[in-house]
C-alpha cells in the first residue's frame, strides 16, 4: 500500500504545487483545509476553490497542474503517483465512478461560482457562499451548522470577486443584524437560514 498512497503533510500557508509545474501526484484531503487558485497575466489571483476532508485534489488529464494548490491549516492529504492511481482505478472499478461523481461536482461547483462572479451584489455573494459551505459540509456527511471558515476574508474576496475592505463590511452587517456568530476555532453559527436565503435571492 505505501507504494500506491503516501501520506503528506502542510502547515498552514505552504504551497502544495503550482500552477504549471508537472502534475505527478494526485490528492485527496485527509484533514485541513486547501484553496486553489490561478494567477492572472498582471499578478492577480484568483482563487478558483476551497477544499475539505474527502475532496480531491490535482486530478487531471494534462501533463501539467492547472492551478496551484496552498493549504489553509495544518493539512494532511493523501499523496497517490499518477500511475499508481491508475492502476487502483483497474482494480476497483468502483473507484471510476467516484471520479466521476467528483468531476460533476467540480462542474457544478464551477458553475455556481460563475453566478456569483456575475449578477449579484456584494450581500447576495457572501449570503450565497456561506449557504454552498453549508450545503458542502452536509453533502460529506457532517453537520451543516456551524460551518467551518479558515479562509481570510482576502482569500473569500479573491474567490467572490470582492475587495477585502467589502467582505468585511458584509460580513459585519450580518453579524450586526444577528443573521450570523462568530464562534472560536474558525467556525461560523448560521443562526438565521431563512434571512440567508433571502439575502442570496436578493429579496
Amino acid at each position: 500500500m505505501e507504494a500506491i498512497m503516501r501520506p503528506a503533510h502542510f502547515a498552514a500557508g505552504t504551497p502544495i504545487f503550482d500552477e504549471g509545474e508537472a502534475a505527478d501526484y494526485r490528492f485527496n484531503v485527509i484533514s485541513g483545509s486547501v484553496k486553489i487558485y490561478k494567477l492572472m497575466s498582471d499578478g492577480r489571483r484568483q482563487i478558483v476553490g476551497f477544499l475539505f476532508p474527502g475532496d480531491f485534489l490535482g486530478l487531471s488529464q494534462s501533463e501539467v497542474y492547472a492551478y496551484s494548490a496552498e493549504s489553509m491549516t495544518a493539512t494532511e492529504l493523501c499523496r497517490f503517483s499518477h500511475a499508481s492511481l491508475e492502476n487502483l482505478v483497474n482494480r476497483i472499478p468502483a473507484l471510476e465512478r467516484r471520479f466521476l461523481g467528483v468531476a460533476v461536482n467540480e462542474l457544478a461547483v464551477a458553475q455556481d461560482q460563475m453566478l456569483l462572479l456575475g449578477r449579484k451584489t456584494a450581500m447576495e455573494k457572501v449570503a450565497s457562499f456561506l449557504l454552498m459551505l453549508s450545503k458542502r459540509a452536509r453533502e460529506r456527511g457532517q453537520a451543516e451548522n456551524p460551518i467551518l471558515m479558515p479562509m481570510t476574508r482576502s482569500d473569500l474576496g479573491d474567490y467572490l470577486g470582492l475587495t477585502m475592505e467589502t467582505v468585511s463590511r458584509t460580513m459585519s452587517q450580518l453579524k450586526a443584524d444577528g443573521v450570523i456568530a462568530q464562534l472560536p476555532g474558525s467556525k461560523l453559527d448560521l443562526k438565521n437560514f431563512e434571512a440567508l436565503y433571502d439575502l442570496a435571492e436578493g429579496a
